[in-house]
């Protein structure tokens, strides 16, 4: 089996991780992310980590946090119930406004209710502020075209597939995970794209000698047994049970699941007779050495930590959305087959675990990350500060001015107010950070939407949500 904790691997791949930045003179550094899902939290948890191992200040913000009335929980939740109970509803938002081109009037009208709060929340002597979010990115972009944020703002992409609302018009710098992303935001109008690279936590490595079959042990895997490690973010979304079957029927790998905080179908697949199951875990790290290839459905950040542990990725059955355009921009890469039917499945895990394409998938996946600490990400947003002096003071007067314009707090005109409630009902989540609204179909989608989902489905019995993906296999 070609794992490339062996020396011999390593030697072939001629590849080194490093995962710190060189040090630089010490600024403040901003971070505005959004809690959907796990991978635009991470990537910023990540890049906070290296820039302030690297001396500097980070201050972290929650973009659902700086918007008023709980419109970014109501928003977050409304997304997690598309992807649970209506994939197509949210496929059908996901083209709309891939074909619109970006975010529409509703979209626009909810982000602007925390342009205010952005500007407050910025310590004065903020030196650059980061997104690793859609929706923070056009907040950020729209303030520096106006004129009212006055220091450099950087977007880091942290999916291979970019939807047109990750460009937005007056960001600074646009921070590429590869060349296949950033070929795409460039074709989109990203002023200035770099290829940077992912960030994942130094603990995904990969194995060193004795760990991968301490790992074992750890979860109670057997030596000599192939395992593939099925995975579908922390929320456990998509048709999981399907997937998990359809491996253990191929017969060339055991499914080990992880479900995220989906406790319901960690239940379901425990009934299913799936013998491997977990829920979240903290130990990823451990149980990623401990199989053989892994088989994903979104593309999100489990997949880079992946590649940084020389773990071999297949998608399949991907979520509707950007889980197909990852997957697609994945294979594109040559750093994750995309399996279309389960014909074909058999062969691909098969191949990737035991042929040559698995060492060739490892060695790709690990070449994602710069060996130069210069080309890393925390270096690129540094670099993109103003010189020492031309930032100071600069967050205070952004402040002012916004006080200027908007008014106290909590002294908005009532239609401002109630305009964002309305805009609340808009979506924008994952990797697209978009709205219902943007589309033609939009009132059609909301009425069905308003049938197919209860409301109060939370309030029943796990056992009596069942998801429509799931219900209809």
């Amino acid at each position: 089996m070609p794992h490339l904790g062996r020396p011999t691997d390593r030697r072939a791949a001629k590849l080194t991780l490093v995962h710190e930045e060189p040090r630089t003179a010490p600024s403040r550094i901003g971070i505005v992310s959004a809690s959907i899902g796990a991978g635009h939290d991470g990537a910023a948890a990540e890049l906070s980590r290296r820039l302030t191992a690297d001396g500097h200040t980070v201050d972290r913000w929650d973009l659902l946090d700086l918007l008023p009335a709980r419109a970014g929980q109501a928003a977050s939740s409304l997304y997690h119930r598309l992807l649970e109970h209506a994939p197509w509803a949210y496929q059908r938002i996901y083209t709309g406004t891939e074909h619109a081109g970006g975010v529409g009037p509703a979209a626009r009208a909810l982000l602007s209710t925390a342009q205010e709060r952005v500007l407050r929340a910025l310590p004065a002597d903020t030196a650059a502020v980061v997104s690793t979010y859609p929706g923070a990115s056009h907040v950020l972009g729209r303030l520096r075209l106006a004129g009212k944020l006055t220091i450099p703002a950087v977007t880091y992409m942290t999916d291979f597939s970019v939807h047109p609302l990750w460009v937005a018009r007056g960001i600074d710098l646009h921070l590429a995970v590869h060349e296949v992303p950033a070929r795409q935001a460039r074709t989109l109008g990203a002023a200035r794209v770099q290829v940077c690279g992912p960030v994942t936590d130094p603990r995904f490595r990969p194995p060193r000698t004795g760990e991968r079959a301490a790992a074992r042990e750890r979860f109670g895997l057997l030596p000599g047994v192939r395992y593939a490690l099925l995975v579908a973010g922390s929320w456990g979304v998509g048709p999981v049970r399907r997937v998990a079957a359809e491996i253990r029927a191929c017969g060339v790998a055991v499914p080990v699941v992880v479900c995220g905080r989906n406790q319901a179908l960690a239940r379901r697949l425990a009934a299913d007779g799936i013998e491997h199951v977990h829920g979240w875990t903290d130990d990823m790290p451990n149980l990623m050495w401990a199989c053989d290839v892994m088989v994903q459905n979104a593309g999100g950040l489990t997949s880079l930590e992946a590649f940084a542990s020389g773990l071999p990725v297949v998608s399949y059955r991907c979520i509707p959305g950007h889980g197909a355009a990852n997957a697609a921009a994945l294979d594109d890469a040559g750093v994750a087959r995309w399996i279309r039917g389960v014909e074909g499945l058999p062969a691909a895990l098969d191949d990737l675990m035991d042929g040559g394409e698995g060492l060739r998938q490892r060695i790709s996946g690990l070449s994602l990350f710069p060996a130069d600490p210069a080309l890393g990400p925390a270096a690129a947003i540094v670099g993109a500060r103003l010189p020492t002096g031309n930032s100071a003071g600069s967050a205070v007067k952004t402040a002012a001015d916004a006080q200027n314009r908007f008014g106290a707090p909590g002294r908005r005109p009532a239609v401002r107010l109630a305009a964002t409630i309305a805009a609340a009902t808009a979506v924008w989540g994952g990797a697209v950070g978009t709205a219902v609204a943007t589309g033609h179909e939009a009132p059609v989608l909301l009425r069905a939407l308003e049938h197919r989902i209860d409301p109060d489905a939370r309030k029943t019995t796990d056992s009596a949500v069942v998801p429509v993906s799931e219900s209809l296999r």
